[in-house]
């Protein structure tokens, strides 16, 4: 008898990466496409009735994006499996998904292949790491955090929504949160990385690679 396919949800704003994504997948024999989402906000809304194997998750979508997506979707099931596939290739996305409970991280320059076998690693529980990151990670251990690292997880989700010049309200909204939550961490923010106006946050997010310019 035949192994059961392995079930993934895509999660990508791009009906046409998606449809790629589909391709690639189903080409392997191993992998079926159960569900896709537009938004993190459709991914956490029909999560409890599809429960895939894996959620293939982008983390640069708009509304609620893919970090928080992922922050939500482990609160509500730790046994999630999520692979991200994010064009982020920092150091700081990667590690702090994979402190939120990510199984796996991929660039999406990564090859064919190596989706298929990440896909596979993550269903079956295991860490799957890109290997241009996995050097990253190891050589920013050996040299020390940055200040970016020392925002909180939640600092860290308002600081990439300013410096992508979402305002205060909208980051409320966006994070379920006050507008005056918001600015509290504004302002550690701007404390910690040493940032007088969103610009200058703008620039260090770009410095980072964290956002695109």
């Amino acid at each position: 008898m035949a192994n059961p396919k392995i079930r993934v949800m895509l999660v990508d704003d791009h009906a046409v990466v998606r449809a790629g994504f589909r391709m690639l997948l189903g080409a392997s024999g191993e992998v079926e496409v159960a569900a896709e989402a537009d938004s993190g906000e459709a991914a956490y809304l029909s999560y409890p009735d599809v429960r895939p194997d894996v959620v293939l998750m982008d983390l640069s979508m708009p509304g609620m994006g893919g970090i928080e997506t992922v922050r939500r979707l482990l609160a509500r099931d730790r046994s999630a499996r999520v692979l991200v596939l994010s064009a982020h290739e920092d150091s700081a996305h990667p590690r702090r998904m994979l402190k939120a409970g990510v199984l796996g991280y991929l660039s999406k320059r990564t090859a064919p292949d190596t989706l298929i076998d990440a896909v596979r690693a993550v269903a079956a529980g295991r860490i799957y790491l890109d290997a241009g990151i996995a050097r990253q990670l190891a050589m920013q251990d050996l040299a020390g955090s940055g200040a970016v690292d020392t925002l909180s997880e939640r600092e860290f989700a308002v600081f990439l929504q300013l410096a992508r010049g979402q305002s205060v309200g909208r980051i409320a909204e966006i994070l379920s949160v006050s507008p005056n939550t918001v600015g509290t961490h504004l302002y550690n923010i701007k404390q910690k990385l040493g940032a007088g106006n969103q610009a200058e946050l703008t620039l260090i997010a770009l410095r980072n690679g964290l956002i695109e310019a």
